[in-house]
């Protein structure tokens, strides 16, 4: 039997099962078109014990995140905005200033560190992505290309502020992760770590963000056990509306006293509670849900594509790999997919083998229905291509239940 990552209890309870999916990071070149993939079964577990939901461990990291690794975070820029919003508010939070040190893990291109530059705050980025370090570096952000762990973090200086965004779930080694971040952080230090939740992934249906870089999805109950185990203790926590829904948690050294737990925590966990992510019952019906929405999605473009009408999808994202490797969804539903990231453009979205095009392209084609796989920006999405009512273009999702806009 599998063991839980964390607790090392043996894993029983199935709460999610996609079949089997492949990288849906790893974009395809034109040569490799033909060229074999790799798919693997991705499904998730939820540990009895501790309630952690998380994948079976298939491929290393290391293989998962590499040059070819095309997500760029500058493309979104309402991403662009929170992050800005989050570099103010912590600085006069934590009244940062030019003698204050800052630590990102897994800074991809620089998305936030830029504005911890801007005012002149020292700082690191480590992304274990070459040729995304690089672009951080080209922007004049200090940056380590490496993988973070407790070993690296025995070798660096101690930082004041440690800040993680959609990193946590990317994890395989989730105790030797916070026990790195422990080292690091500084004597009255704090971290803060962003990650879509739990809660939100089951009550709006979001198993779309299930993938296999995806090892763990996390509750603030589960958080609370892991940073406890580490020694040290979330004072505070926020729910934010990114990634359809995320946690922002705060957390120190336990045995730093100067700052009290906020009443936040204790509302998140008995709101966690209510809604029983303590309670394996949640999670063994969420299965169901996950097929039924399968069945809507196909009888949907099935209706449309009987009409004639032609259907393109916006946002080659791990998302919409997900979506489409699930549903069976290919060239037969989607005439090619759009994205702004021009590391995308010009290859095949890994499975589907859906061609990946410039945004331009919609232009030309002028298709009836525009697949908006990346539901969590949809209104920027929306707002970006609002001349496609020249010609009376719908919209479509998937998530929580499939329907045109």
């Amino acid at each position: 039997m599998p063991k839980c990552r964390f607790c090392r209890n043996e894993l029983k309870t199935m709460f999610a099962d996609l079949n089997m999916a492949p990288i849906v990071n790893n974009y395809i070149k034109p040569q490799d078109y033909y060229k074999e993939e790799i798919y693997y079964p991705l499904k998730v577990y939820v540990c009895d014990e501790c309630k952690l939901a998380q994948t079976l461990d298939f491929n290393p990291s290391q293989q998962i995140f590499t040059d070819e690794y095309a997500y760029f975070s500058s493309y979104s820029s309402s991403w662009l905005k929170h992050s800005k919003d989050f570099a103010d508010m912590i600085t006069d939070r934590l009244k940062l200033n030019s003698k204050s040190t800052v630590l990102e893990i897994a800074s991809n291109d620089g998305y936030l560190l830029q504005y911890f530059k801007e005012k002149n705050i020292p700082h690191l980025g480590i992304e274990p992505c070459k040729s995304v370090a690089d672009t951080a570096i080209v922007k004049g952000i200090n940056t380590l290309a490496d993988f973070f762990s407790f070993e690296l973090a025995q070798k660096l200086p101690k930082y004041d502020l440690i800040c993680m965004a959609n990193v946590l779930a990317h994890v395989p080694d989730i105790n030797d992760f916070v026990k790195g971040i422990k080292e690091v952080l500084a004597k009255q230090g704090t971290v803060t770590v962003e990650f879509p939740h739990l809660l939100n992934l089951i009550k709006y249906n979001q198993f779309d963000t299930i993938y296999l870089e995806h090892y763990s999805y996390l509750s603030l109950l589960f958080a609370n056990k892991l940073f406890k185990e580490h020694g040290m203790t979330i004072y505070a926590v926020e729910e934010i509306p990114t990634h359809g829904g995320s946690l922002r948690i705060y957390a120190r050294h336990s045995q730093d006293d100067n700052i009290s737990v906020n009443v936040s925590v204790s509302i998140i966990l008995e709101k966690e509670i209510d809604f029983g992510l303590n309670d394996l019952e949640i999670y063994k019906q969420y299965n169901e849900k996950i097929k039924r929405t399968k069945r809507r999605l196909l009888s949907l473009l099935n209706d449309i594509k009987e009409q004639g009408k032609s259907i393109v999808s916006y946002g080659a994202s791990a998302k919409g790999n997900t979506l489409f490797n699930y549903c069976g969804i290919s060239t037969d539903y989607i005439d090619y997919s759009v994205d702004l990231n021009p590391h995308k453009q010009n290859r095949f979205l890994p499975g589907s083998r859906i061609p990946v095009k410039s945004p331009e392209e919609i232009k030309k084609t002028k298709p009836n229905y525009i697949f908006i796989t990346v539901w969590n920006i949809k209104d920027e999405v929306v707002k970006q291509l609002e001349w496609t009512k020249e010609w009376g273009a719908k919209f479509i999702i998937a998530m929580p239940e499939p329907k045109i806009m």
